[in-house]
């Protein structure tokens, strides 16, 4: 079969896919080891048997769901390639809003303590570790998998500026006070039925979903982080397009000031942050 009649016919199959050519595509060069350009240059190329096993079984996962980024094992985020296993969430694009909040508060030309609580394969503190190398990071995560991937990512990117704890939010954090703590928490509903959806199916539920209306975790750490910040300092909390009016009641509760939402890149409420006071308390 030739490589352009195999895309064809893969195509067919993924009648699920929103991007099914794309995802043929893709698995295509994962078992040719090329790149998407060779398949323009080369259509007419037949797919050695080997390979077409291979790809015929990817195509079969990708057909019952399993989302491409656990099927090529890795996903692009801020133009960086990470590791991405089901032991953690798939980046998504929303996730880079808090990305960009967070380099508009930290100086490029000053050493600052930042800590992502819930790093999961590392993207947050990575990235920002990549773009503020004075910076010290701090990642945690409760599962030992997901800070395997990290740690991976970390020595891939060659981020010798960020380390990892195994650690329920701040529980087993060294002590000490940050200038920014960041944090995309479970903060899915466990009713939500999106979660019988698309690439949440395949994706670790105790970093999707969480008790009290996707929120239990967001009180937490807003409660927890407010002794750990500096005077001054921030928490960035990633939430739910319906969940800005709670955050805003959470931290307010917890003494936040100058507490402001951004929206995501579909014009949805997406990262809420506050500052602690800069006046003891």
């Amino acid at each position: 079969m030739q490589l352009n009649t195999a895309i064809q016919t893969a195509t067919a199959l993924l009648t699920e896919s929103d991007s099914a050519t794309l995802d043929a595509e893709v698995l295509l060069c994962l078992v040719l080891k090329k790149q998407r350009s060779y398949l323009r240059a080369w259509p007419d190329l037949d797919l050695p048997a080997d390979l077409a096993l291979q790809f015929w079984a990817l195509i079969e996962q990708r057909k019952q769901g399993l989302p491409i980024a656990y099927l090529t094992g890795y996903r692009e985020f801020w133009s960086r390639d990470f590791q991405v296993t089901p032991d953690v969430l798939i980046p998504r694009a929303d996730t880079e809003i808090l990305i960009e909040l967070c380099l508009k508060l930290i100086s490029t030309d000053n050493p600052c303590k930042i800590i992502d609580l819930g790093t999961g394969s590392g993207i947050i503190a990575i990235t920002l570790a990549a773009e503020r190398p004075l910076a010290e990071l701090t990642g945690t995560d409760f599962s030992l998998a997901a800070l395997a991937i990290a740690k991976a990512n970390a020595e891939q990117h060659q981020t010798s500026n960020v380390q990892f704890y195994q650690s329920d939010w701040f529980a087993s954090v060294p002590t000490g006070k940050y200038q920014v703590i960041v944090s995309n928490p479970p903060y899915i509903a466990e009713d939500d039925e999106h979660l019988q959806l698309g690439d949440l199916r395949f994706e670790p539920r105790s970093a999707l979903s969480a008790a009290e209306s996707g929120l239990r975790d967001i009180r937490i750490i807003a409660k927890e982080a407010y002794q750990r910040l500096e005077s001054g300092g921030y928490l960035l909390i990633e939430h739910g397009y319906d969940q800005q009016e709670s955050v805003h009641r959470i931290f307010n509760d917890c003494h936040y000031q100058q507490i402001q939402t951004v929206t995501d890149l579909a014009g949805l409420p997406r990262v809420t942050y506050g500052q602690r006071s800069t006046i003891s308390n």
